[in-house]
């Protein structure tokens, strides 16, 4: 696996979005970083095979798919979660490639942080996320079935998303493909946040153990959320 670092200069062209980047203070760079569990640790929910087809091919895949198509067109990288969240700086006959892979990149190196073995931290959110879920939603089991409608019907492949708004609201959106409710311009008007949860529905992340079920997989998924993680992306989303 390739994980050579190719990182830009902070001038580069690509300036950063007007929302905030979720989960991690460090910018996601151009490089893969390490799962901060085992390919096993997620099972019996996650299987280590999906977990090591989904990790280790389709997201280098679309790493290498960005690095290939910036190195060739001779751009850096700097901060892809910005590059990703501003498409309109990027040249056009990049964009698609860019918005593709790019938000794959940036989607799964959410995505593997949003998600930690069981039992090694909060069951349920907790504090202040868990009063602005209650707030908006009603309750935590009514959050989950509007989060898991949208995962669910969801045509084709996508995301669905747990967002802090503009105004500092929650919302669950569902995006296309690789996009994500950073990408202005590209996400209906309205559904623009910064994401603090997400579940990939692409049928590479559960068809293994799940098959054609995904409303299968997406309740179990619920045994693994990092609720440490979200409530943290919570609180510097409203900061």
């Amino acid at each position: 696996m390739n994980r050579r670092t190719f990182l830009a200069t902070s001038g580069a062209a690509f300036a950063g979005s007007v929302l905030t980047s979720p989960v991690h203070a460090a910018a996601i760079g151009l490089e893969q970083a390490p799962l901060p569990y085992a390919l096993q640790a997620l099972e019996p929910h996650i299987d280590a095979m999906t977990m090591e087809i989904h990790f280790g091919r389709h997201h280098v895949a679309y790493l290498n798919n960005l690095k290939g198509a910036l190195e060739t067109a001779g751009l850096p990288g700097g901060d892809v979660t910005s590059l990703v969240s501003d498409l309109a700086k990027v040249p056009e006959a990049l964009r698609t490639t860019v918005r593709n892979n790019g938000g794959g990149h940036v989607n799964h190196s959410w995505f593997w942080q949003w998600m930690a073995p069981a039992g090694s931290g909060p069951s349920a959110p907790e504090g202040k996320l868990a009063a602005a879920l209650q707030g908006t939603f009603g309750s935590l089991d009514d959050f989950k079935k509007v989060f898991a409608e949208a995962g669910a019907k969801r045509f084709g492949s996508g995301w669905a998303w747990l967002i802090v708004k503009q105004d500092g609201g929650l919302a669950v959106t569902s995006t296309p493909n690789q996009d994500n409710p950073l990408m202005k311009g590209v996400v209906p008007e309205g559904e623009e946040g910064t994401p603090i949860l997400g579940i990939d529905v692409w049928e590479h992340a559960y068809y293994l153990k799940y098959q054609n079920k995904r409303p299968d997989y997406i309740s179990a998924w619920w045994n693994v959320v990092n609720w440490t993680a979200v409530a943290k992306g919570f609180e510097a989303a409203k900061a």
